[in-house]
């Protein structure tokens, strides 16, 4: 392991920071987590959490994954008033407290994370789109709909295999080229479109909650049939293992530090805010929606709400509600490009990747950031199912989250004196522990072939460290002495 790997990166003042402009607000901040989070892990998952693990009781995954999030969450909360200037989500954080290399691996995995996430509503997003235009009777090429290789059924009532997900990379470019109109503007729009989100779940639940059946609901938790994560207790870890990228928005809201008014107050409030609101609708749909749909026909759907929506024949209310889901995962992809895009010009900054990542236009935008990110979104969203993506999401998520964790602890007594206006009750241990352990538990619910996956990912992401990050440091070249975590 070279030496570099313990490297400190020193807080850096928001005097260095230049060409962004802070125009973010508390409520353009829980905008913005919103509207990563209710979209994929919602409006995609949800149906197959039910019914291939939880069943009836999908909505306790939902609410276990919440609890898991609100410890991490606070850890957040405090790293964010701590560094109002990293603009590195929990890259930062674990470069400040880790070392650079730990620093690396986690922005990685958040990387792959938030990779995964933004072809997975992409591709859902295509699925809402073919079954909004059926009911104008206006009928895709399912074998452009789906991704490579998924069985689709043709309208001479042949099975073939779909060639990739046209609709998905129009979705992504779409919103590339609404990032590329500045912060400030298309962060209004952003918050439109949230608010419509938040109508069309709550449009939902009041349509569907009287279509709920009883029979659907028992038995509550099935019982398990002698394999892990297949109904049952065990399900219901399974099921908030696949569900926890729902709460992968607050940590977006971390990324956009650089961009913020008063960033001490409004972080805080902004991952807070973002876990509420969030959680409250999350239960809320899943109860409604396994109501009305029985959970072993959500096993492989990736539009639950539009399959709950035609079952309750109402054709209108089926049409408001598909069509603000279709615009209401733009804001998730439009989230998830400005959140990343900023965590890679950091990561560039401090010479871990190469200057052009940290380059922005005129409007503040990371340019090649956006587009690179944007591009290989596009080819996992054209290629790969949303199941197969589902599991990676919150894989890497979970395993971020339990590095920002370590780091409240190891910067209580690294950094005493640094200035805490958000601060964790319990004293440094307390919920950084309970965030670890329940992290831990989730992660027990993932299947060996996501492992699989995301090791090759990380597997490359420690080459381009090894090859080209440690060479490259900002802080090598800067041949400064820099505080090192001791081995």
């Amino acid at each position: 392991m070279p030496s570099a790997f313990w490297r400190i990166k020193p807080p850096q003042p928001a005097a260095t920071q230049s060409g962004i402009n802070r125009v973010l607000g508390p409520w353009q901040l829980i905008a913005l987590g919103i509207g990563v989070s209710l979209g994929f892990g919602l409006f995609a998952v949800t149906g197959i959490a039910a019914g291939q693990y939880a069943g009836p009781a999908v909505g306790l995954s939902f609410l276990f994954a919440a609890i898991v999030a609100a410890f991490v969450a606070l850890s957040y909360a405090e790293l964010a008033s701590m560094f109002p200037n990293a603009a590195g989500s929990a890259y930062s954080y674990a470069y400040a407290g880790l070392g650079e290399g730990i620093a690396w691996g986690i922005g990685w995995c958040l990387f792959l994370a938030y990779l995964v996430t933004l072809g997975a509503i992409a591709g859902s997003w295509a699925s809402y789109l073919a079954s909004f235009l059926a009911e104008w009777h206006v009928y895709l090429d399912p074998r452009l709909v789906a991704s490579t290789g998924t069985p689709v059924h043709m309208a001479d009532g042949t099975t073939a295999k779909a060639f990739m997900s046209v609709p998905a990379v129009v979705a992504i470019f779409a919103m590339v080229g609404l990032l590329m109109g500045g912060v400030q503007e298309s962060s209004r729009i952003n918050s439109i479109i949230v608010l419509l989100k938040v109508a069309v779940v709550t449009i939902f639940i009041l349509a569907c909650l009287p279509h709920g059946q009883l029979a659907n609901y028992h038995p509550f938790l099935p019982a398990n049939t002698g394999a892990w994560g297949h109904y049952g207790w065990s399900g219901v870890i399974s099921g908030a293992s696949l569900v926890f990228a729902a709460y992968l928005g607050f940590d977006l809201v971390s990324s956009a530090a650089r961009d913020t008014r008063n960033p001490k107050k409004n972080l805080p409030l902004g991952i807070l805010g973002t876990l509420g609101i969030c959680t409250l609708l999350y239960v809320l749909f899943s109860f409604v929606l396994v109501g009305v749909v029985n959970f072993h026909n959500l096993a492989h759907d990736a539009s639950p709400a539009a399959t709950a929506m035609d079952a309750i024949h109402m054709p209108i209310v089926a049409q408001v509600v598909k069509g603000g889901i279709l615009i209401g995962f733009f804001a998730g992809i439009y989230g998830i490009l400005f959140g990343m895009s900023r965590s890679i010009m950091t990561m560039a900054e401090d010479g871990l990747l190469p200057p052009i990542f940290a380059r922005t236009n005129a409007k503040g935008v990371p340019v090649a950031a956006v587009l690179t990110l944007a591009s290989l979104a596009s080819i996992l969203a054209a290629f790969f199912s949303v199941g197969a993506l589902g599991n990676m999401v919150s894989l890497g998520t979970l395993l971020a989250f339990m590095v920002v964790s370590v780091a409240v602890i190891v910067l209580r007594y690294r950094r005493p004196t640094v200035e805490r206006p958000f601060k964790v009750a319990g004293g440094a241990w307390l919920i950084p522990m309970l965030a670890l352990i329940s992290c831990s538990v989730v992660l027990v619910g993932m299947d060996g072939a996501t492992w699989l996956r995301f090791g090759i990912g990380l597997a490359i992401g420690g080459a381009i460290y090894v090859f080209y990050g440690q060479h490259h440091s900002k802080l090598v070249k800067e041949n400064k002495p820099i505080p090192t975590m001791p081995l």
